[in-house]
Formats: C-alpha cells, structure tokens, sequence
C-alpha cells in the first residue's frame, strides 16, 4: 500500500468534528457496570477454549510533578512511599488475573504505562516484573514486544541498562515540546541533553524501537518553535513519534485548568503546525501510520501495515493482532474475549477491591456480533486504509452493500469530497481522506 497522505485544509475545517479514537469499538463511553466481575471471569474462562497469547497493560500512576495538560489517571506526589501499598495490591492482582487464564499462554505483548512507570525504585520495578514472570509466561528469548513509557526526568545513569535487562525492548520517550517558554507554561521542565541522554542508552542497550511523544496546540507554540523541536530530534532519528493534539477540556481535567487560555495557539496556527510538521516528517523518510503516529519504513510498525498485519488497540499501533489484553492496575483497560472491561479509576476503590478478593472491574461490555463485525471494519479501515468487502462477507456471512446500505449511500458524499473510493470489492481511503479516518468510520 502506499503509506501517503494529503494536508487538504478546506476538507479538514468541512469535517471538522470530535470523535472517538478508536482503540475499541464499541468506545469506552458505552462501557457499563452491568458488566461486571462475574462477567469479565466468564469471558476469561471461555477465551481458554481458544488460547490466544496474552498481552499485559500495567498501569503506574504515580507522577513526581503535574503536567497541566495532562488528562491521564495520575496521582501526582513527591512521596515515593505512596507506591509500595500500590504494588502490593498490583501483585495480589496478577496472582489473580493469572488464576483465570491457562497458564501455558504466552505474552507476546507487555506494556508499562502512567503515569510514570519510572517513578518506581529499581528495586520496584524488578520485584513488578518478578511478579509477573511468576505468575505469566513471559517470553525469555526477545522475541515478544515489551515497552515501557519513561519520563527522561525520572531515570537514573543506570537505569535504562536496568529496564533492558528485565526484559524491555521497546520504549516511549515523552517530550511534547522542547521549547523552554513552552514547557514553564505547561510545568514540565526537560532538557534536550537529558532526554537524549535517556534515547542514546537505549540504543546502546539494544532497544529495538523507540518512540517520542509531542504535543501539538500547547501555550505559545507556533510553527517555527514547534519545528525547531521537531528539527533537534529528527537528528537523532527515533523510530516512530507520535504527534497528538492538544485538547483544551478544563472543566473535564483539573490540571488544565493552570493553562492560560490566552497563551494558546489560535485553531489556524495549530493546523498551520499539523501541516508543517506532515511535511517535515514526509522530507525526513517517515511514513505515516495514522491516527497521530509516523513511523520509518523499516520499522515494524510500518512494515505491518504494509503487510495488512497492523492492529489498534489501548496501546496504540501494535503488530500482535491475535492477543487478550489483560489490564493490570486502576483504571486499566482489558480486551478478553468477546469482551471490553476497565478497571476502578481510584487508589482506594482500587484497594478495598483487592483486600476483598475480587477482580476490580467496574465496567466493560460483552460485544454483540454486531460489535465485532463493525468493530473489524473499522480496524481495517484504521490500520490499512482499505477494507476488502469480499473477505468481510465472507468472515461475518453478511451481504455487505445490503448489511451497510444506510453508510455505503452515506460513503457517497465522502467519495464526492476525494476522501474515499468505492469499489464493488472494497474501500480505499486516499491520501486526502487518512488524516480524517475515525471522520470516516463515524
């Protein structure tokens, strides 16, 4: 496939709307507490009928200094003692989640998330990981995909050394802008030495991929700033970066709040930021892989999708299709089975859940046949820009054009706008139409 886009700014103000990411289908916001507990074992012992190798979301969500804009579930705190009555029930957790699943299931995918997993002491994050290779067949030869998201402020000299040798093989640098009016503004204070300090020990170790996060729309950005940031870290070459709007929602995330809103760029600057760094990324080799993330060509990220092997998930772009996804820890999302489920959002929910034995899922949904056949069109449509109508019709025994005919006449209009094709055997988005796709799969 090619992997192109086109910056159209009259298509991109047309369609101009919010809508979900995408990571599940249904989203999030359909999750609720009918499904509960007895629900998500259900659906854990009837994934072992057909034992899919796992994948294991640990969320730490502990943070040494707030970000202001930040919307993740965090808890903000100098106190580094908050973090061992957490582990303990994190540990009791694993025990617990690992009791439901056939214990001869490999991980293939492992992710730390935050939050920031390096808040945690060495010592920590060996008994964590401990923990979960007691209790998990965690994969001892490389070969699976482990990462971690590390904040460059919270390592020590050794620790990147330290991460590799417990397994990691893939990390997430967080930046969002290297600008120093900028990060004042939004109270994260990160110099461009220490972060590739962090990136050059990775490399060294034998990291085999590494991405860096931006923020677009942050306080005085405009395009020059945020293409100097992009310059300095396009010299030292990342894998992948993964370059996110800025969503100003302060009624919604406190810390937002501490954000001025008249030091924010106007709607135009921020798409004039969008545009040019597109382009700069373009000149530089990276092909985009969608919602938000670019990537080299001989990445694995990219090379999946070429191959029509690249999935989406909470985790972002993943090359491992074929997992049940395990949440670990509060607010952690799982995919098991026909089945999404989250867990509690607070440390002390999350802790009487634990001290009462149970499995702190708070909500989730069981997917209809339905779910699932939308749920495939839209993955397809995500990962690869094109959906094959044939094979659908033929997986899910549906007509398609009859199944859809309410969005197949609706795909008309987006077609007349050259975001999309319609072919009798399948759907290509154009390069016009990929930055606008969870547009196209409302």
């Amino acid at each position: 496939m090619q992997q192109t886009i086109t910056f159209d700014l009259d298509l991109i103000h047309r369609y101009d709307k919010a809508g979900p990411r995408y990571t599940s289908y249904p989203t999030a916001v359909q999750f609720h507490q009918g499904f509960d507990e007895a629900a998500y074992r259900e659906q854990a012992q009837n994934s072992n009928a057909i034992p899919k190798p796992l994948s294991l979301y640990v969320h730490v969500p502990f943070c040494d200094t707030l970000c202001f804009y930040c919307a993740c579930n965090k808890v903000a705190t100098k106190n580094r003692s908050l973090a061992g009555p957490y582990l303990a029930a994190l540990h009791q957790e694993i025990a617990f989640q690992s009791a439901l699943f056939n214990p001869e299931r490999p991980v293939t995918q492992l992710h730390w998330g935050g939050g920031t997993p390096t808040f945690l002491s060495h010592q920590e994050m060996g008994e964590l990981m401990q923990g979960i290779k007691t209790h998990f067949l965690v994969l001892n030869d490389d070969t699976g995909e482990y990462s971690i998201e590390i904040d460059p402020r919270e390592t020590q000299s050794d620790t990147v050394a330290f991460l590799r040798e417990l397994g990691f093989n893939r990390m997430s640098l967080g930046v969002q802008d290297f600008n120093p009016k900028v990060q004042k503004a939004v109270n994260r204070i990160q110099s461009v030495e220490q972060t590739f300090a962090v990136l050059e020990a990775a490399r060294r170790e034998g990291f085999k991929s590494i991405s860096i996060d931006l923020i677009y729309g942050l306080p005085h950005q405009n395009v020059d700033s945020f293409a100097h940031t992009l310059d300095q870290i396009l010299a030292v070459k990342p894998e992948r970066l993964s370059v996110f709007n800025y969503a100003h929602l302060p009624t919604l995330f406190k810390p937002q709040r501490r954000i001025n809103e008249a030091d924010l760029p106007h709607s135009s600057e921020k798409l004039a930021i969008l545009q040019h760094t597109i382009n700069q990324l373009t000149d530089a080799g990276y092909v985009y892989i969608g919602m938000d993330h670019f990537a080299l060509p001989d990445d694995e990220l990219a090379i999946a999708q070429r191959n029509g092997s690249l999935y989406r998930n909470f985790q972002g772009y993943s090359t491992h299709a074929d997992c049940d996804l395990i949440g670990l820890g509060i607010t952690s999302i799982g995919k098991v089975g026909d089945s999404y489920s989250q867990n509690v959002k607070t440390l002390e929910e999350y802790y009487a859940q634990i001290e009462g034995q149970h499995i702190p899922v708070f909500r989730g949904v069981a997917l209809t046949a339905d779910d699932k056949l939308r749920r495939e069109v839209i993955t397809q449509l995500i990962c690869h820009f094109s959906l094959d109508i044939p094979a659908i019709e033929k997986q899910y025994q549906i007509d398609f054009k009859a199944y859809f005919a309410v969005e197949w006449t609706e795909l008309e209009i987006l077609q007349n706008d050259g975001l999309l094709v319609r072919h009798e055997d399948r759907i290509d988005i154009l390069p016009a139409g990929r930055l606008l796709v969870r547009n196209i799969c409302l």
